[in-house]
């Protein structure tokens, strides 16, 4: 659902290699890219076709040999390391295949942490929290430890930290691949639903044909070259 016709998400001409002893590996070829606010895309292709090299980019994680990633109207190929780590923190939530949740914090406390770290008041991090554990249909699990919680749930966690800070837009890198296909199901779901309902734009890495059936927009990268391959985007 867009609320608008300017993209929150613009790549441009992306190219980026790699050096493998004297070999050049060309992982991304000049990709052209466009998503607008509150759509979803799901991105397809083999292994080491160069997705989550794709994902890192737009994240900020790594960066392009050449070519433009414009994201909510900010350049990010122009920006310092301190600018990266800033955008990283405001306008990107990152969900990875692995929940990567403190184990000595709660749930809640893993989900409020994002928002502690950007100065977000406490009042205002356990409010946004507690909706977004609820969202993800675990209101009742809030004070439970990981170790305490199952694989989907920790997932389910991971989702809603990855909210929390109302990022311009969410990242997921496998999201279900560690996940037994009952749970999996869940989280696509749930996943879904929470980006449509706070309006972000959600971009997912995907080997799971039901995971990338869900989108509203689908591509697969080939050889570096990313293509439109379904959906109602742009």
């Amino acid at each position: 659902m867009s609320s608008g016709n300017e993209p929150v998400v613009l790549v441009e001409k992306l190219v980026k290699n790699y050096i493998s002893g004297t070999e050049t590996l060309h992982i991304l070829k000049g990709i052209h890219f466009r998503a607008l606010q509150g759509t979803s895309v799901a991105v397809t292709g083999q292994s080491g076709s160069g997705k989550s090299t794709f994902l890192n980019i737009l994240g900020g994680l790594d960066r392009c040999d050449s070519g433009s990633v414009t994201v909510a109207g900010v350049n990010i190929t122009d920006l310092s390391e301190s600018e990266l780590s800033a955008y990283r923190q405001r306008r990107i939530g990152f969900i990875f295949q692995f929940h990567y949740l403190l184990k000595d914090f709660t749930a809640l406390e893993n989900v409020m942490l994002p928002a502690y770290m950007a100065g977000m008041k406490k009042k205002q991090a356990l409010e946004k929290g507690e909706a977004l554990l609820a969202d993800m249909k675990l209101g009742n699990r809030a004070a439970h430890y990981p170790s305490q919680l199952s694989g989907g749930e920790r997932q389910r966690v991971a989702v809603a930290r990855a909210m929390v800070n109302n990022p311009d837009m969410i990242l997921a890198d496998e999201p279900t691949g560690n996940l037994d296909p009952q749970n999996s199901g869940m989280v696509v779901e749930l996943l879904y639903a929470g980006a449509e309902k706070w309006g972000k734009t959600l971009i997912v890495v995907t080997h799971d044909e039901a995971v990338a059936q869900r989108a509203a927009s689908r591509y697969t990268l080939d050889d570096g070259i990313l293509t439109r391959t379904g959906g109602n985007g742009p």
